[in-house]
């Protein structure tokens, strides 16, 4: 578990020496730069494979050199030492990339294609013990439901095709991740918690377009309506009872998420119902602050247990 502490106010209230407050700070500069580094390295993999995705002539050819660099790299990762691991986890990355773009390139976008990519991304994030990759294979899972992304001339799309099934499936792999996540020795505990966040992640994304436009479900000849306004009920339920249990375990990332989200949840229904007048806004900005303080106040008074 990963804990936020004032090393400075710690040392100034006597309760970590001088040599430990200088051991924490080396710590924590390597691992600021190694997620700065983590980030920059993500998004150049991206680009490199997206890039090479377009340029290849048919989606076949894509699949075949995927397998082929993914290959490359899964041999070094185990062949060679811990000095080369970083550029053979970047090798499978990108081939699992293009493997996976090759793959819904080959079925059209369609939902057993999206599977397909799902199935190879774990199988390599698994086996390269990749963090991205296993993020990347939700996320994929996710796109087999309908769920998307885009952007065209500053503008930004987010669509989730059903929010209701959405939720479910996904609150349910979140569960089932978190509990390998607690049984599971390291590194792998470590992927299924990637997992079980990136669900959580998709479960308030459902609940947030649910809220807008609600859903309809087809069970035994008969379609049943949910109204955007059950979703936003529960949706609120949900995030008070994870913010609860998530502070009460001591689970800060699950806490932060709950409050961006409860915030985002407070001011899309506020502004839906009420309009975007600047009295309004004002308003809705004030009583987000007003929350956003009394969860300080918790965090500095409460006592989460470990």
């Amino acid at each position: 578990m990963k804990a936020l502490l004032d090393l400075d106010q710690l040392l100034a209230a006597g309760e970590i020496s001088p040599e430990q407050h200088m051991r924490l700070r080396r710590h924590a500069a390597h691992e600021t730069a190694a997620l700065a580094y983590g980030l920059l390295a993500g998004l150049g993999v991206l680009a490199v494979a997206g890039a090479t995705i377009a340029m290849l002539p048919v989606p076949a050819t894509a699949v075949w050199a995927g397998a082929m660099v993914a290959g490359l790299g899964l041999i070094l990762t185990f062949a060679a030492g811990a000095r080369w691991r970083l550029v053979a986890v970047l090798w499978v990355v990108i081939g699992g990339l293009l493997g996976a773009g090759g793959l819904v390139l080959a079925g059209e976008g369609a939902p057993l294609a999206f599977l397909a990519a799902a199935l190879l991304l774990a199988l390599l994030g698994w086996l390269a013990r990749s963090q991205l990759l296993v993020v990347l294979a939700v996320l994929a899972l996710a796109s087999a439901l309908g769920a998307r992304a885009g952007y065209w001339d500053a503008s930004y799309l987010l669509g989730v095709d059903a929010p209701l099934l959405t939720v479910l499936s996904f609150a349910l792999f979140a569960l089932l991740a978190f509990v390998a996540h607690r049984r599971l020795p390291p590194p792998a505990a470590g992927l299924a918690l990637s997992a079980a966040r990136t669900a959580v992640l998709l479960v308030n994304l459902g609940f947030w377009v649910g809220s807008l436009f609600g859903d309809r479900l087809a069970v035994g000849g008969e379609e049943w309506s949910i109204s955007p306004a059950a979703f936003a009920v529960a949706w609120a339920l949900a995030l008070l009872a994870a913010g609860l249990w998530a502070w009460r375990a001591g689970r800060r990332w699950l806490v932060s998420l709950c409050a961006v989200f409860g915030a985002i949840h407070f001011l899309t229904q506020w502004l839906e119902r009420l309009g975007a007048a600047p009295g309004s806004v004002l308003l809705a900005g004030l009583l987000t602050l007003g929350f956003a303080l009394a969860l300080r106040a918790l965090n500095a008074d409460g006592r989460p247990k470990a």
